[in-house]
């Protein structure tokens, strides 16, 4: 539902968030680079190389969410809300880009090791970005879900990855400089790589997901035919009833049958109650019914209570 302006309230907020995660990954970089430059390892520099692809992806996202946001116009008659999975593939591809790159100085690096330098305080400037990356993450995750947002969640999944990839780096930083295994630091920096493309792919293919008009999830679709029983007094039957999501917009169309007798201003106010149920219950949603006579009547549709 729009403003009196015409502009989406989510619009704001989301952008708003888009924008701040550009500049968090922003700072998290910078951490994570002085990280490598005092110590010289090839798992902080991994590190360091997926915030880079954390700070490129936010801004795609921000170019996302501002094109989702548009209103409907001639040329795109249900909104543009599927421009976030667009985004949100765009970061898987980034994702497994940056996890070669890692592979590569990982296999450099396993072929000479050598002692670090300063491990112990490269490990302490990197967990401080990586506590900023689990704070920003747990966000990001949680304003992605309440806004329906796909690009935010995915930024959110992705950095909460590197937060996981970061705690086994600084472990086995760790464990080296206390071992001497030397080692240990490409074979980190590989499992850092591995741990992306596995979010990588995740990424890209519950975007693709949206973009094949998924339906809602069973238990979410059975609430929707729960409510349109609970609101369609007076009809006969419901059935047909298809669902589809695009990005934070949700789309409901079902047949109403309703008795040959009944007039039409009585059954589009059924049709107004359960509409009203609906997009009180889904704040995004879209609701199409098609009432249907009496004859239509199939037995197999949404019992009517």
């Amino acid at each position: 539902m729009l403003n009196v302006d015409g502009v989406h309230p989510d619009a704001g907020p989301v952008k708003r968030i888009a924008t701040a995660t550009i500049g968090v990954g922003l700072v998290v970089l910078a951490i994570k680079y002085y990280a490598y430059y005092v110590t010289g390892s090839v798992a902080l520099y991994s590190d360091a190389l997926e915030s880079i692809v954390n700070v490129v992806a936010g801004i795609i996202a921000l170019w996302a969410v501002s094109v989702s946001f548009a209103p409907a116009d001639s040329d795109h008659h249900f909104g543009h809300t599927k421009a976030e999975y667009f985004s949100a593939v765009v970061e898987g591809a980034l994702i497994i880009v940056a996890a070669l790159l890692i592979l590569r100085e990982a296999w450099d690096a396993y072929q000479s090791p050598r002692a670090l330098d300063a491990p112990m305080l490269g490990i302490a400037i990197n967990s401080s970005a990586t506590v900023i990356n689990l704070v920003w993450a747990q966000f990001l995750i949680r304003a992605g879900r309440a806004r329906r947002s796909p690009a935010l969640a995915a930024d959110g999944r992705h950095i909460m990855a590197d937060v996981v990839t970061s705690v086994g780096v600084l472990a086995g930083l760790a464990i080296a400089s206390v071992t001497g295994w030397h080692v240990l630091d490409p074979i980190m920096a590989a499992l850092v790589a591995v741990n992306i493309l596995r979010e990588g792919w995740h990424v890209v293919t519950s975007s693709l997901s949206g973009l094949m008009d998924q339906a809602m999830e069973p238990g979410e679709e059975e609430r929707v035919r729960s409510i349109i029983s609970g609101h369609a007094e007076g009809a006969l039957e419901v059935h047909d009833l298809k669902t589809r999501i695009a990005g934070r917009a949700l789309f409901i169309e079902f047949h109403m049958v309703v008795p040959e007798a009944m007039t039409v201003g009585d059954a589009h106010e059924i049709c107004d109650r359960i509409e009203e149920a609906l997009q009180g219950a889904f704040a995004h949603a879209t609701v199409q019914i098609h009432v249907e006579p009496e004859g239509e009547i199939k037995q197999t549709g949404v019992p009517v209570v």
